[in-house]
């Protein structure tokens, strides 16, 4: 593995006062100034959201987007977020043109994955469905040059690796696995221990941050609202980078602190804060 530990400074993480699903997801701060600022921390690239990077295409182009990161020394991008992939009708046809958006940014900017959502509140699943769907969207991809990460999360019907590991290793496709967020892991009540047995291959990305103890409200305003940074929660984040280590994972570790006390910080204190308790992790182990 890789001696050399890379951090990037997903989205929300230095996007301002905005949250996911709000009525604006656009960040207050231009995309030069987040890229310098995240340089400045130590960051070596950015996350993207569809809304805020279709914004900034139109105002800059991805091509000076691409110059802005080489020119801070950012040689990593991520991107998200798409859902419905696996529907049909107009929820389909919404999802198709926000992924082929994302598809092109991928391969101007170089972006490792695009990140992708199960359904949202259910449980239940058409695993032969959902699992052609995924295959299919990992083999577009593949057309730009990019990966595919599907988020495990609790509040959805991909809430189990169980049921991620089924759905990633029976479409079986080289650019397509999973995203592992600690937080999703802790709340989910997911074991460490099993995190460690997912073959590598199957892990594309991997996101750090911190929670309480208790869940404040609904798994979903305890997610867009009280995440903590890493070391002020009870998740333990060295333990999980060593399960998430054990796997052969050697890429890049994206850092989401999705929470409203976080979010309204000044951006270069936000940045700093992310990546200095991010990696202080690493010398735990």
């Amino acid at each position: 593995m890789s001696k050399t530990i890379e951090l990037v400074a997903a989205y929300w993480t230095i996007a301002g006062d905005v949250y996911p699903f709000a009525p604006n997801e656009i960040s207050p701060f231009p995309f030069a100034r987040r890229v310098e600022a995240a340089a400045e921390a130590g960051y070596k690239g950015v996350g993207l959201i569809h809304a805020d990077l279709q914004a900034t295409r139109e105002q800059i182009g991805l091509k000076e987007m691409r110059r802005i990161l080489d020119a801070n020394g950012m040689p990593h991008v991520e991107l998200e977020f798409i859902t419905h992939w696996f529907s049909s009708g107009e929820l389909k046809v919404a999802s198709d043109k926000v992924r082929r958006e994302l598809f092109e940014a991928a391969e101007a900017l170089g972006a490792r994955d695009v990140k992708i959502a199960p359904e949202f509140d259910a449980r239940s699943i058409d695993l032969p469905h959902v699992t052609e769907s995924f295959a299919e969207i990992c083999q577009d991809a593949t057309r730009y040059g990019t990966s595919i990460a599907l988020e495990v999360m609790p509040f959805s019907n991909v809430s189990t690796l169980e049921t991620a590991r089924a759905l990633v290793e029976g479409a079986a496709q080289p650019n397509g696995g999973l995203l592992l967020d600690i937080w999703h892991i802790g709340r989910g009540g997911i074991p460490y221990e099993a995190v460690a047995k997912v073959p590598g291959q199957y892990v594309v990305s991997v996101e750090l941050d911190d929670a309480d103890a208790e869940v404040v409200g609904t798994l979903w305003e305890d997610t867009i609202y009280q995440r903590r940074l890493c070391g002020e929660g009870v998740l333990d984040p060295p333990a999980f980078i060593d399960a998430v280590q054990k796997t052969g994972f050697d890429s890049f570790y994206s850092v989401e602190v999705i929470s409203k006390k976080h979010r309204v910080l000044p951006l270069e204190e936000a940045a700093r804060q992310s990546f200095e308790t991010t990696m202080a992790q690493f010398a735990k182990k």
